[in-house]
């Protein structure tokens, strides 16, 4: 990376923390660029220069965050895949709490972040950096199960897309839930849908 390339990364990543920063004080809709420029110890040209509006810099944000959480649960991760390769048919999990609830947690932490997301339909499902942390345990987990490689991404579809609805139906009650209340619930979903693979088998 060059400097001016290293320059241009550090000022957007000000302003992501200048979000985070202003996003714990109050929801989306009150911020303007103007506190957002100041935080970050920017001015108004340099945001435009990066994006064109509040929306461009959430996105942005959003995904600085959860590379952050990826990195934080790397070693975890390779753990918990590890382990899918060496554990009996019978150990083997979709979710467990141990990947879960960090996951759950982060969420509850930067809720303002992602209840301001959900206004943007469809961003968790497109979000790159939060479907390769899911593709990097379930797609593990439906080999070791030999599910036909032709029907894993229908698999990984089905439960990456109703454990994203759970979370956004949590989301919208403002992490109301116990975590490990969500956990549970995601847990036995799926769990249902795995039983219901098998017994077609």
């Amino acid at each position: 990376m060059n400097k001016s390339q290293s320059k241009y990364f550090n000022t957007a990543t000000r302003m992501d923390q200048a979000l985070l920063e202003l996003l714990e004080k109050k929801d989306i809709g009150y911020i303007t660029i103007k506190e957002i420029c100041k935080t970050a110890g920017v001015n108004r040209s340099t945001f435009y220069l990066h994006y064109e509006n509040i929306s461009d810099l959430l996105t942005e944000t959003i995904q600085y965050l959860n590379e952050q959480f990826r990195a934080h649960m790397g070693s975890q991760a390779s753990s918990f895949v590890s382990k899918i390769q060496e554990c009996s048919l019978d150990e083997l999990y979709l979710v467990t709490p141990a990947y879960l609830i960090p996951y759950l947690e982060y969420v509850k932490q930067n809720k303002r972040l992602f209840r301001a997301a959900l206004k943007n339909p469809g961003f968790l499902r497109s979000d790159k950096t939060y479907r390769r942390m899911m593709e990097h345990v379930f797609l593990s987990i439906l080999k070791r199960l030999q599910i036909p490689e032709t029907n894993q991404k229908y698999m990984l579809a089905f439960y990456m897309n109703g454990l994203i609805a759970i979370l956004s139906e949590w989301l919208r009650s403002n992490c109301e839930d116990p975590i490990e209340h969500i956990c549970a619930i995601m847990e036995e979903c799926v769990m249902r849908g795995r039983g219901g693979q098998e017994e077609s088998k």
